[in-house]
Formats: C-alpha cells, structure tokens, sequence
C-alpha cells in the first residue's frame, strides 16, 4: 500500500466527545487554549515524507497492524480518514479538498511522559491502517454522502467478536464539513510549536509541500470493552464505514460476524496484529 507514500499523513486530536478523556490524554492538553469549547485541539503529523525521524518512515497498512518490539500498551482508534488535494499560494494552505474516505485505524501507543501527540502515533511499518475501499465525495457539505454514513468498529479475539467503539454518525464529529475544513487550513498555517503540538507549516516545507494529505478527523468514543483493551498479537482489528440508509447497526454486525461485509457501499478495513 506504498502508493500514498508522497501524502503528508495529519491527524487531529479532540475532534469527537469525550475521546481524549477515554484515551487518557486529556492532562496533555491542559494548556492549549481554543477559541470554542468544542473546537479540535490540534492537528498531529503520523507521517512526513523526507524526515529523517520515525515519522518519516511509511506507516500505512490495509492488512495487518505491528505491534512496537517494545512491550507497550496499543489501542485502536477507529477514525474517518479524508484523502485531500492541498493547494498552495506562496507557501499557505489556501485550500483543503477532500476527494474521497475511507475506514481508518489511528492505532496508538500509551505511555506517560511523551512530549508530543507524534510520539505515540507512528513507532514505524504497520502501525496505521487504512482501508483499501475509498469511497467518492461527492461534497463535503450538509446533505452530501457522508452525512449518510455511520462508523463502528470491532476486535476479534479468540474467535470472539467484541464491539471496540460506539456505532456512530459521522455526524457526530465536533467539526465536519465546511467549519472542518477552514479549522484545518488555519491550523496547518498557524499552529506552533506548543505543548503537545508541533509546527505543521514547517513540516509542509521540509517535505516540499506536498500536493496530497491523508488526514484522520479524530477517534469515535470507545464502548467499556474497547476503552480498557489493548491490542495483542492474533487480535483482529475491524473499522467498518457503511451506509445507514442500506444497512441498519444490528445489520452490519450480522454481516461483521459472517465476514460478508465487503461491498461497494462498505469501507472496511481488517487489520491482524502481529
């Protein structure tokens, strides 16, 4: 799945309720300060072509999710990944296009003491997922596709399918569509490096200012099961996006437990940890 290796990969923290509080991370963000209660709290790089650090090795996998060769404690973060057109004047980002989505797996480390969110996101090959059915937009807007579509996702383990986070609207994203998209252009061109957030306008730079992102919007909620369980090898790790007007919750898990979820309407993504 090397062929988004020339995408910058950007991740954003706090962008769905009570995420961060599951997570853990809600002391690492204690002094940002954000103009609306409900905005995102920042944007993070997963990947960076050109660098020369860990975030500059390809991480994205449709298949299979390597745990770190330290003993760590990894969870999965079922995510909506936009795939983007970014256009530039004189070294701004003046606009943000998203094209297509897909089911996404923020997988990350928890650890205490990491100075940046950067740290716990890309430990090298394999530790993303990422869907290998895209799904067209047809507008990121009020009314467009994916304002028809819900996010679950799901570990198998021992042969037994355990629901990991909440079935959920896309909907339900603190910033979507339009608000969404003028709150990351500012970001790339504004953030500094503070706190847990790095300087992302720099970051463009340094890998040539690329034309292509790949940016998740933020971690759904946990159910009890997902938020007190890390991943282990042999698990299996399932993000599905599906059409609510095609299939009803109680459907797609159905279809998740006999393995016939893999239609044109379905972005799933099936990750087995090693």
């Amino acid at each position: 799945m090397a062929h988004y290796s020339s995408y910058i990969g950007l991740g954003i923290a706090g962008n769905f309720a009570l995420h961060l509080k599951q997570a853990g991370e809600l002391e690492d963000f204690k002094d940002i300060v954000t103009d609306d209660e409900h905005a995102p709290k920042g944007l993070f790089p997963f990947y960076v072509p050109h660098f020369t650090n860990e975030l500059g090795i390809y991480p994205i996998s449709s298949k299979r999710l390597l745990l770190p060769k330290e003993n760590l404690n990894v969870q999965a973060e079922p995510e909506v990944a936009l795939l983007c057109n970014l256009v530039y004047d004189q070294g701004q980002v003046v606009a943000v296009v998203p094209t297509h989505f897909a089911a996404y797996n923020d997988a990350s480390i928890r650890k205490e003491g990491a100075l940046k969110i950067s740290e716990k996101k890309n430990w090298g090959e394999a530790s993303k997922g990422l869907s290998d059915t895209l799904l067209e937009i047809d507008t990121f807007a009020q009314g467009g596709i994916m304002d028809r579509y819900r996010i679950a996702s799901f570990l198998r383990r021992g042969g037994t399918l355990h629901r990991y986070g909440e079935d959920v609207a896309l909907s339900g994203y603190s910033y979507f569509h339009e608000e969404l998209l003028c709150w990351i252009k500012a970001q790339i061109n504004t953030q500094k490096n503070f706190g847990p957030l790095e300087p992302i306008a720099e970051y463009m730079a340094t890998c040539k200012f690329p034309s292509q992102a790949i940016i998740s919007i933020g971690a759904t909620r946990y159910t009890e099961y997902g938020e007190y369980t890390y991943l282990q090898e042999g698990d299996e790790v399932i993000v599905v996006l599906y059409n609510e007007m095609t299939f009803s919750p109680d459907e797609m898990l159905e279809r998740i437990e006999q393995n016939i979820f893999h239609v044109s309407s379905v972005s799933a993504l099936v990750q087995k940890v090693e």
